[in-house]
């Protein structure tokens, strides 16, 4: 837990990859089943403060290896977040607080 939590990424070698981005993570301590943290800086985003979309790929891996269908994940971002996963045959379900990013309408 703690080298997630104190990784220092270089964003410009992030950047170079062939990849959308870089997501780390670890078994973590009592409180929280699982750490993480995902950086972006491609798109701009040098650390998301809390991926729901990375959730959907890190509960059922966290899932299969600590043998349960609920985890707690902390994405250990400077804001950080707490992200309720639960894993069935077909889904993941994600629960968790939320920040309003953005407000419009669309017309198509």
């Amino acid at each position: 837990e703690q080298s997630v939590r104190k990784y220092q990424p270089d964003f410009d070698a992030i950047k170079k990859l062939n990849a959308r981005g870089v997501i780390i993570t670890a078994r973590a301590s009592a409180v929280y089943d699982v750490v993480s943290r995902c950086f972006f800086p491609r798109y701009g985003i040098n650390e998301d403060p809390v991926t729901g979309s990375a959730h959907t790929l890190l509960a059922p891996f966290w899932s299969e290896k600590l043998a349960k269908n609920e985890i707690v994940a902390l994405q250990a971002s400077r804001r950080s977040g707490v992200v309720f996963c639960t894993c069935d045959a077909n889904r993941v379900h994600l629960r968790g607080s939320a920040v309003t990013y953005l407000r419009g309408e669309i017309f198509l």
